[in-house]
């Protein structure tokens, strides 16, 4: 390692370690002094703000403690202050570090009422968990702010439609429109194996080419209301990334046509948020309440009512499955729809998150009986759809995507 390098690497180490762990460095690299550019210094003292023992944030150099040290608890930050640290460090650390580091600061050093100041609000890195503290602390936000608060969490949401739309709308057309055929010529449209296979005896010996007598067509045609689904979701507050993703999801399928979607979330009590959803998912975003207990088996039994044909329903169960109510009746409730006809799952979580915490025992009870549960990443979701409205095995499906069920 020449010495650049190793100045590199000992100035990383002091960032990542605090200004407490100067001597050391300093000893280990023959007690020259740690001479950090003028960037270091600035993202030094953004991560001091944070992580050691100090909760303000000025132009002078701070951190006292470790990096490691225990979280604070200080609010003495003023607006104009965080507003600065904000806008250093979506300079000086990439996207994802951005995140981590906002997180950080909401959480050890307890600035969330500070997100209530617009000037403060309009430079946090919009993402999901910053959406999610701002759905918790939705009541609190004063008028000045909500416009700006609005503004954050419709620039995720379309990003998040962004990143699901095509793939789901692909996986519902293909599983809707495409076992109907049409008699409306179009190219695009063409069913070659089904043309193919029909027009055989056609078969011209001399010219060496099936001549067909009749094309066939794939229905692309958007018909109604092909199929029901119905998503059913906990808005407990540890599913708050999940609720996201589920509202965007939601709103996606209440888009198509040849859906008809409703859309439920509960605690205790459940409220019917299909309206807002379809109009607008920020809409059904504050419509959503985190928090409070779970009601599992009274929300299905709201949603009971809108199957109407069961062997054209798809319901997603979107839930920890920790039951304050009946889980005797949830089960058998459950068992019964799915042996009506209805397609049931049960999304333990929607996430791109690691494990999920989840009443386990439910979860292999649901399974055994025909509900699979497990935890999905939005980017298998498109083809459980897909599945699911195809008429194939869920729980055989899960397991070739390589999810694990509960």
């Amino acid at each position: 390692m020449d010495a650049v390098d190793e100045r590199r690497a000992v100035s990383r180490w002091r960032l990542i370690l605090g200004q407490t762990a100067e001597p050391s460095l300093r000893n280990s690299g023959g007690g020259e002094a740690i001479e950090l550019t003028e960037d270091e210094q600035i993202m030094d003292q953004a991560l001091a703000a944070i992580y050691d023992d100090t909760s303000t944030y000025s132009g002078e150099q701070s951190g006292s403690g470790s990096r490691r040290g225990a979280p604070g608890s200080g609010t003495g930050a003023s607006a104009p202050r965080l507003s600065k640290w904000l806008g250093d460090v979506r300079t000086f650390f990439p996207e994802d570090v951005v995140s981590i580091i906002q997180n950080d600061a909401m959480e050890r050093k307890g600035w969330k009422q500070l997100l209530f100041e617009p000037e403060v609000l309009s430079q946090v890195k919009p993402d999901i968990s910053m959406v999610g503290t701002l759905m918790a602390l939705k009541g609190k936000i004063p008028e000045k702010t909500k416009e700006t608060a609005r503004l954050l969490i419709q620039s995720v949401v379309d990003e998040l439609v962004r990143r699901l739309e095509h793939d789901l709308r692909r996986a519902v057309t293909g599983a809707i429109n495409r076992r109907q055929h049409s008699p409306l010529p179009s190219l695009s449209g063409l069913d070659w194996k089904r043309t193919i296979q029909r027009n055989l005896k056609h078969y011209d010996v001399e010219r060496r080419q099936i001549v067909p007598e009749k094309f066939y067509y794939f229905d692309r045609a958007r018909r109604s209301k092909e199929w029901k689904v119905i998503v059913d979701i906990d808005q407990s507050g540890s599913m708050a990334e999940s609720i996201i993703w589920a509202s965007v999801t939601a709103s996606i399928f209440a888009s198509m046509p040849a859906l008809d979607t409703q859309v439920v979330a509960f605690d205790t009590s459940v409220v019917d948020l299909t309206e807002q959803c379809a109009n607008d998912p920020v809409d059904m975003l504050f419509g959503i309440q985190l928090g409070g207990g779970t009601n599992i088996d009274k929300s299905v039994a709201y949603c009971e009512q809108f199957i109407e044909e069961p062997k054209k329903t798809l319901f997603i169960l979107i839930s920890d499955l920790y039951e304050g109510g009946s889980q005797a009746r949830l089960v058998r409730r459950m068992r019964e729809m799915r042996e009506s006809g209805v397609k049931t799952m049960c999304l333990l979580a929607l996430s791109d998150e690691g494990q999920p915490f989840y009443d386990k025992r439910l979860a292999k009870q649901l399974s055994r009986d025909g509900t699979p549960s497990f935890a999905c990443t939005p980017a298998l979701l498109p083809a459980l759809v897909e599945g699911a409205l195809k008429g194939q095995d869920l729980a055989d499906l899960v397991k070739r995507l390589g999810i694990s069920a509960g």
